[in-house]
């Protein structure tokens, strides 16, 4: 593949954004986890898809423009959060949802860490790194020899530091250009207000 050096213009109407391929090889010490009584994590099968898609936004998509589930209709969601090998999980502080938990376990001898995310109230409280313990547990449970996560420059700005204190080690980058999410109706219009919106 031929690299090109210096910039390449953005097209009115997109989104650019670095993403960080990262993952181990083994299972690595859990990290220390301070009391958070009144969090209960639920293992939640056949989820109610029009909460799903709330509890993503609330995680993600109002803060960091996460929109990849957004993007899908009904059946494509459903086949993958019903599929036996993908194991959602809500963080709950009381009846409300304050984090997410995915795991996917469809390619063969191997975990991905498709999302985790917590509601902003919760950020740097000790309950990431909860999840982290519980996803690294529940995936080195099971025959496999590779975890991976992915991250971008749009996500929260301590992520990449985050996976790699939790053990994942950096291994490439893309650049990704998708359609602002926002213009389409996707995400409301004042999501991610740090990040610039370009109108066609």
């Amino acid at each position: 593949m031929q690299q090109v050096d210096g910039f390449s213009p953005v097209p009115p109407g997109k989104v650019a954004t670095i993403v960080t391929h990262l993952e181990m090889t083994a299972r690595p010490d859990p990290t220390p986890v301070p009391e958070l009584p009144s969090l209960v994590l639920d293992r939640v099968r056949a989820p109610d898809l029009a909460q799903y898609r709330q509890v993503f936004l609330d995680v993600g998509g109002r803060d960091w423009l996460w929109c990849s589930r957004l993007l899908l209709d009904d059946a494509a969601l459903a086949a993958i959060l019903n599929d036996d090998a993908v194991e959602l999980f809500y963080l709950r502080d009381g009846a409300a949802v304050v984090g997410l938990l995915e795991l996917d376990f469809r390619e063969t001898g191997a975990c991905e860490l498709a999302f985790l995310g917590l509601v902003p109230a919760w950020v740097g409280r000790g309950a990431g790194r909860y999840l982290m313990n519980i996803a690294l547990t529940r995936a080195w449970t099971r025959p496999i020899t590779r975890m991976h996560v992915h991250t971008c420059t749009l996500d929260h700005p301590g992520a990449v530091a985050f996976y790699r204190r939790a053990g994942f080690v950096p291994v490439r980058q893309e650049v990704e250009v998708f359609d602002d999410p926002r213009l389409g109706g996707i995400l409301p219009t004042d999501a991610a207000p740090h990040i610039p919106v370009f109108t066609p």
